[in-house]
């Protein structure tokens, strides 16, 4: 083992919360073998750029930052860069041809091997560690945090649904789940440690299995809020067709739970659903809404839309816009399709929506989602909330910024408050991605679940 900054890593992670969790494992992984987290990529020897493949921008982020690391491993020759996550498994070995700033490539399920591809990458060698392993869990690695507010656990890895347009089937691999007595284990800790908000995640969380006792999400979600009563509870992501009545009950019954689901439709027209190989058609999207508002009523839904996808008529965006007019969702992911090679879609469907139509059809679809996240926001006005706070403002030390139950952005004045207080705020103002705010002290009742 080396000594001195070349045994120092600096870990940039890009993408969803699973990539943060993975990078809360790398973390732990390089600990347990002597390695020293650096407080920064210039005091690191290594530097490990954790990836998404998702959608073709982050892969663009991760080339346009190579060029950045090329010119810091001309100044020193010494410094290793690894690609972690999703890319390295997507693009393998081609990376090494695309950047020379690349000195080792681990998958989402081999980052036990991390240690073992360092040393290998200090002879001169370009080791590759991207078997797909469906039995890694990362099971008995304590992961390593930052902060001591929100923390993710990892309940399943992988998807199966091999939805047309995503490439997670082949970066994650199939599914598997965490067994309950691990995520227990994991949420205990978190509790002793005095984390206040606990999100329980995977690609498709609400399809976990339990391997040794056979339960399933909504017992687990049950579980985990009472271990942890004072700690707030939330999910993501879920697949249209793996929404329970079980678990909208458990949401509904349980106080800590958040009132908050992210529910992913891509598309408004039942065409497109079957062309992207959903699993579902959108009058059973609209029956799952139906029966989430009917248990939860006040809850807030957020999803995600594709403009654009092939094959993509007008009349399939007007669907899209009709959905959102109809279901009123609080926020929504929303892209332009790019095809990602080797998707169901590359191999089988034409990628036939010119760019400038996608583009003003996304247009749309963000001018009418901003509305109507504003027009929700703008009702909140006068309300009393419950925010937990998780940081200072960008703006001003002076006010804190945390989020509703619902996840709900609030900016509040700070009036002595710190980062990890539940504070109870009287809504004054919103933008269409944001509520602000003033404490509300010695209000009777309860606050709104937004």
């Amino acid at each position: 083992m080396t000594t001195g900054r070349s045994n120092t890593f600096y870990i940039h992670t890009f993408g969803c919360q699973m990539n943060q969790a993975d990078s809360a494992i790398i973390t732990a992984l390089l600990q347990q073998a002597g390695y020293t987290l650096a407080e920064s990529e210039e005091r690191a020897g290594i530097i490990l750029l954790n990836t998404c493949a998702v959608r073709e921008n982050a892969v663009d982020r991760i080339e346009n930052y190579l060029q950045h690391l090329q010119g810091l491993k001309k100044r020193d020759k010494a410094l290793l860069v690894g690609i972690t996550g999703c890319i390295p498994q997507y693009q393998r070995e081609e990376m090494f041809f695309n950047s020379y700033a690349i000195d080792f490539l681990a998958g989402p399920d081999t980052y036990r091997t991390l240690p073992l591809l360092i040393e290998q990458a200090r002879t001169g060698a370009k080791p590759v560690s991207l078997d797909f392993n469906d039995s890694e869990t990362y099971e008995g690695v304590d992961p390593v945090r930052q902060g001591v507010i929100s923390a993710f656990v990892p309940v399943m890895r992988g998807c199966n649904n091999m939805c047309a347009y995503c490439v997670v089937p082949f970066t994650r691999g199939r599914e598997r789940s965490q067994p309950f007595s691990a995520v227990m284990g994991e949420v205990k800790q978190l509790v002793a440690s005095g984390y206040r908000e606990i999100t329980l995640i995977g690609q498709n969380v609400n399809s976990y299995h339990d391997p040794e006792q056979g339960m399933h999400f909504a017992a687990l979600l049950d579980s985990v809020s009472r271990e942890a009563p004072e700690a707030r509870i939330r999910f993501t992501t879920s697949h249209p067709k793996d929404i329970s009545e079980a678990l909208v009950r458990t949401i509904a019954d349980r106080q800590n739970i958040c009132h908050h689901i992210h529910l992913p439709v891509q598309s408004g027209s039942t065409t497109m659903l079957g062309r992207m190989n959903r699993g579902h058609t959108i009058e059973d999207y609209k029956e799952k809404i139906a029966l989430i508002r009917s248990i939860i009523p006040g809850v807030a839904l957020s999803t995600d839309i594709i403009a654009g996808f092939c094959g993509e008529q007008e009349e399939d965006h007007q669907a899209s816009l009709e959905l959102l007019s109809s279901v009123r969702f609080d926020s929504a992911y929303m892209f332009f399709y790019s095809t990602r090679p080797g998707t169901l879609a590359a191999r089988t469907l034409v990628d036939d929506v010119p760019e400038a139509v996608k583009k003003r059809r996304l247009q749309e679809i963000i001018d009418l989602q901003n509305s109507i996240s504003s027009e929700l926001f703008h009702e909140s006005i006068g309300s009393v909330v419950e925010v937990l706070a998780e940081s200072e403002s960008k703006r001003s030390s002076l006010q804190l910024m945390g989020r509703t139950s619902g996840n709900r952005a609030v900016v509040f004045d700070r009036e002595g408050y710190q980062p990890g207080d539940l504070v109870r705020v009287l809504i004054t103002g919103t933008t269409s991605a944001t509520m602000t705010g003033r404490p509300e002290r010695g209000q009777e009742g309860n606050p709104s679940l937004y």
